[in-house]
C-alpha cells in the first residue's frame, strides 16, 4: 500500500512513521524506505554469505584427482540462470572446503531457486582467474538444487545435497555430495534506544504553537546525509517530549559517526519549516543523557558562514543499548510461520461452472486467481512451517446441510480444518467447489477468530515458537467492517499476520482502511486501539499491472510484523543444538 493519508492526523503520524510503542523496535518511516526503495533495495533485504563443501567428488583425472571448483546460480521466475559467484579452485581433492564465500541477497518474499555446479577445471587453465573461465571448457562433476530458504530455515543453516547430473539424476553412479552453510552478514546486531525531548523552541506559527518534530540523518563518504530515523509529530507544543527512538547500528555505523539532527514545524503542504539543527554523534548524545545536560539548536545566519545559537535544547531523557535479533536469526532457531488459508464463497464469483467465475476451474490446468494465491503465498510460506499442515477454511457458503457458514472445513471434514501441503489446499478447494453453494453475506470476523483462537492456544501453552499468517482471498468489500476491526484489534496482541488478496475488479477501496499503512491504527468498537498493525491488503488486478507480483505486495510487511511481535514481547532465538554431518573419505 502507498502510505497516502487522507487527512492531516494521518499526514502527521505518517511523517514519523507509525507510532509504536517503547518497544525497541526500528519503526517504519516512509522517506527512509523511499530512499533506499529507489536504491533498489526492498523491505527485507538482508545478505548472506554462503560457504560451500563437497564430499566423495568423481575423479576425472588420470594421474591426479580432480580440481573442482563451484559456481552458483539463482534461476529466475523466466527459467533464466543468472551467476551469483564462483569459488576458488582446489587442487587434487575430492572433498573440498572452499574458501571463497558467494554473496547473495535474501528476500523473504520470493522464492529463490540456487543451482551449485562443480566442475573440474582442466590443468592447462590453472593460471587463468575464475571469473574469466569458459565453463564449457571445464568438465562437469555434477549439480544441485535447491532455494535459500530451505538452508536459512535448518538449525545449523547448513544444507547437504546430493550431486545429480543435468538430466536431474545421479544415475548408477556416487556423484557424491556438496554441502551449502548461509552466514547472515549483520553489520551490528545493538540498537540505540532514546527518548528524546526539547525546549524552549521557536515558535513558527502565528495563530498557535509549532507542531515539532525531529528528523535524524547520518553522513554519508561525499558529506551528504540520509535520514535514518524521525520521530511523531507533536501537536502545539514548544517543549516536546517524543516517544521512544531506535536506531540501529547498521544504520550509524560507529558511535562516533555523526548525525544531523534537525527540528521542523510541521506543515500539511509537505513544506516544513527548520526550527533548528545540530550535529551530534550517538557518543555526544548518551554524554547528554549521562550529564542530564542539553544541547542548543542552531540555525543558519544571514551572515555567510556563520550560525546563530538558539536557546532551544535537545535533551536525552532515556538512552539505553540492546541487541536486536534479525528474522533470520528467529527462522534457524526454531521458530516458525504457520500458514493458514481462507477462500470467499460467496455469490458473487460467479457459478464455479460458468468460464467467467473467479472459481471456474479450467480444464487446461490454467489456475483461476484464487489457486494462484494460494500457489504463490504457500509457496513461500511452507518452508518456514516444518509439518507444513495447513488449517484451510471456507467463508460465506451454504454447506451440505443447508446452512450457511462463514467459517467451515475446507476438506470437509467435521474434525479437523488442517490439510497437507499446498497441494492440499489446492485438492480441498477443489473439493469444496463441488459439494459447498456460493451464498454470503461476505464476513471475515469468523474465519479472524477462529485464526486468533489458534494463536492464543499456541501462546497460552508457552510455545512462543509459532507465529500464525492467515492468507483470506475475496472477490469482495467485507460487510462486516467493524466487526472486522474489533476481531483485527484484539487479535493484535497475539502471533498473528492477516493478508487478504483482493480477487475480480470489485471496488476495494474501503477495504484499504484495513491495512493501517497510512500510520493510523484501527481502532475496535469500543475504542481499543490495535496494539499493532497485522494486516496486508493487496488487490490482484493491480499487481498484475505492475512489475512487483502479489506475493511479494503481500509478504513484503510480515518480517517486519513478526519481529515487532517478538522484541516486544521480549521472545529471543535461543541456538538449537547443531549437529553436522561427517564428512566422508
Amino acid at each position: 500500500m502507498g502510505g497516502c493519508c487522507s487527512d492531516m492526523e494521518g499526514g502527521k503520524q505518517a511523517v514519523g512513521g507509525k507510532r509504536e510503542a517503547a518497544t525497541g523496535i526500528e519503526q517504519k518511516n516512509d522517506a527512509v524506505d523511499f530512499f533506499y526503495k529507489t536504491q533498489g533495495f526492498h523491505q527485507l533485504f538482508t545478505r548472506v554469505q554462503l560457504s560451500l563443501s563437497a564430499s566423495n567428488l568423481l575423479d576425472r583425472d588420470i594421474a591426479s584427482k580432480s580440481d573442482p571448483m563451484v559456481v552458483v546460480f539463482e534461476k529466475k521466475r523466466d527459467g533464466q540462470l543468472e551467476e551469483l559467484g564462483r569459488t576458488e579452485v582446489i587442487l587434487n581433492c575430492l572433498n573440498p572446503e572452499w574458501i571463497q564465500e558467494i554473496s547473495v541477497a535474501f528476500h523473504f518474499e520470493i522464492v529463490q531457486l540456487l543451482e551449485f555446479h562443480v566442475y573440474d577445471i582442466d590443468t592447462k587453465y590453472h593460471s587463468v582467474p575464475t571469473k574469466t573461465l569458459k565453463l564449457q571448457d571445464q568438465e562437469f562433476l555434477g549439480m544441485a538444487t535447491c532455494s535459500l530458504s530451505e538452508i536459512v530455515t535448518k538449525p545449523s543453516r547448513r544444507l547437504t545435497l546430493r550431486l545429480q547430473n543435468k538430466s536431474g539424476n545421479g544415475g548408477l553412479r556416487n556423484l557424491g555430495a556438496i554441502t551449502v552453510h548461509a552466514e547472515e552478514t549483520v553489520a551490528s546486531r545493538s540498537v540505540v534506544e532514546m527518548v528524546l525531548r526539547c525546549s524552549r523552541l521557536d515558535n513558527k506559527d502565528v495563530f498557535s504553537k509549532s507542531d515539532p518534530f525531529l528528523r535524524i540523518s547520518r553522513m554519508v563518504e561525499n558529506g551528504d546525509y540520509i535520514p535514518i530515523c524521525k520521530t511523531e509529530v507533536i501537536n502545539d507544543n514548544l517543549n516536546p517530549k517524543w516517544r521512544p527512538v531506535c536506531l540501529g547500528g547498521h544504520k550509524f555505523g560507529s558511535k562516533d559517526n555523526p548525525l544531523l539532527i534537525e527540528c521542523f514545524d510541521f506543515n500539511s503542504s509537505g513544506d516544513h519549516v527548520l526550527i533548528g539543527k545540530m550535529q551530534k554523534s550517538v557518543t555526544e548524545l548518551e554524554m547528554l543523557y549521562r550529564e542530564k545536560t542539553g544541547a542548543n539548536f542552531v540555525i543558519p545566519s544571514t551572515r555567510q558562514r556563520q550560525e546563530k545559537v538558539l536557546k532551544g535544547q535537545l535533551f536525552v531523557d532515556q538512552y539505553c543499548e540492546k541487541e536486536q535479533f534479525s528474522f533470520i536469526d528467529y527462522v534457524s532457531n526454531g521458530f516458525e510461520l504457520n500458514f493458514m488459508v481462507a477462500v470467499d464463497f460467496t455469490a458473487s464469483n460467479g457459478n464455479p461452472l460458468h468460464s467467467d467465475s473467479l472459481h471456474y476451474i479450467d480444464a487446461h490446468c490454467r489456475l483461476n486467481s484464487y489457486q494462484k494465491a494460494i500457489m504463490e503465498v504457500g509457496e513461500v510460506i511452507q518452508f518456514y512451517d516444518s509439518d507444513r499442515r495447513f488449517p484451510a477454511w471456507g467463508f460465506g457458503g451454504k454447506i451440505p446441510d443447508g446452512t450457511v457458514s462463514h467459517c467451515f472445513n475446507l476438506n470437509g471434514s467435521p474434525g479437523t480444518s488442517e490439510v497437507a501441503g499446498v497441494e492440499g489446499i489446492m485438492d480441498a478447494y477443489g473439493s469444496a467447489l463441488r459439494s459447498v453453494t456460493l451464498s454470503g453475506p461476505t464476513l471475515f470476523g469468523p474465519v479472524i477468530n477462529m485464526a486468533a483462537q489458534m494463536a492464543a492456544q499456541s501462546l497460552s501453552s508457552l510455545n512462543n515458537t509459532k507465529y500464525y499468517v492467515l492468507l483470506i482471498i475475496t472477490d469482495g468489500v467485507v460487510t462486516d467492517i467493524q466487526e472486522t476491526m474489533n476481531a483485527l484489534v484484539k487479535a493484535s496482541d497475539l502471533p498473528l499476520s492477516v493478508l487478504i488478496v483482493g480477487v475480480g475488479n470489485a471496488d476495494f477501496t474501503s477495504m484499504e482502511v484495513l491495512d493501517a499503512d497510512n500510520g493510523r491504527r484501527l481502532h475496535s468498537s469500543t475504542g481499543r486501539v490495535a496494539t499493532r498493525d497485522i494486516v496486508q491488503f493487496v488487490p490482484m488486478r493491480e499487481m498484475h499491472s505492475g512489475q512487483i507480483s502479489v506475493v511479494q505486495a503481500l509478504l513484503e510487511e510480515l518480517p517486519g510484523q513478526f519481529l515487532h511481535f517478538m522484541r516486544s514481547r521480549d521472545i529471543k532465538p535461543q541456538p538449537l543444538p547443531t549437529h553436522f554431518p561427517q564428512a566422508s573419505t
